[in-house]
């Protein structure tokens, strides 16, 4: 996670144009599925690790939280976060997962999008969420499925013509780092297996509540044909977890 490609402005540049960057929660396919996942915010205290542009932030904040928290690595992640996802209640900080220690108790709820394949230790990240977190809190993320960075290249296997005929699964097993590209750029992150995931949640005391993987909804499937590739085979991983 310590590694930060988002403060280059050519990676940034690109990150930026991404639909989910541009229009928010509802350019992000996953959204329609992760929603209805989330707790009752009202009177809420909030932990989004690795909020980026802040729109998680700004939901939270929206649908009652009392106030928010949203760390992130990137300078530009943070300045754009304020520029565009900062009402009253919001507090930003630049600081890395790895790098993050509250008090005991100090959250109702902790979020995180598509951040923690990019962190090497999850146990050490899930035992510090449960620390943070009040009895009866919740931890809900999102991941890149296993499925997805169990090879490495993230990229469909094409034929002759160049259709995408299948997508590569190999090494499931053989957790660790993985170097794939992402925007043009080499960045690193980190597989680990769906039984890893969810044993490592167990294994500090959380109570599982529901684990999804997410299809786009058929207006996105409407709406962006390329969509359709997106039931070929899982991109996402969805988990609860309560305290």
């Amino acid at each position: 996670m310590k590694e930060n490609k988002y403060d280059q402005p050519s990676f940034f540049d690109q990150y930026e144009k991404m639909l989910r960057s541009r229009i928010g929660l509802e350019g992000a396919g996953e959204w329609h599925t992760l929603k209805n996942m989330l707790p009752d915010f009202k009177g809420k205290t909030v932990l989004d690790l690795g909020c980026g542009f802040g729109w998680h932030c700004r939901y939270a904040i929206e649908n009652g939280a009392t106030s928010v928290i949203g760390i992130d690595l990137s300078e530009k992640m943070l300045a754009r976060a304020k520029e565009i996802n900062n009402p009253e209640g919001i507090q930003y900080e630049k600081k890395a997962l790895e790098d993050a220690d509250y008090p005991d108790q100090s959250f109702d709820i902790v979020l995180s999008s598509l951040t923690l394949h990019y962190v090497e230790s999850l146990e050490t990240i899930v035992q510090n969420i449960y620390r943070w977190l009040n009895f009866g809190g919740y931890f809900i993320f999102s991941v890149e499925h296993p499925i997805f960075t169990a090879e490495g290249g993230q990229d469909w296997i094409y034929d002759k013509n160049g259709e995408k005929t299948c997508w590569p699964v190999d090494r499931y097993f053989i957790e660790g780092t993985r170097n794939t590209t992402f925007l043009g750029e080499n960045v690193i992150k980190y597989h680990r297996t769906l039984t890893s995931y969810v044993n490592t949640l167990l294994k500090h005391g959380f109570k599982i509540r529901e684990v999804v993987e997410p299809q786009p909804g058929q207006e996105m499937l409407k709406e962006i044909p390329e969509m359709k590739d997106e039931l070929r085979r899982p991109m996402m991983l969805l988990i609860s977890a309560e305290k």
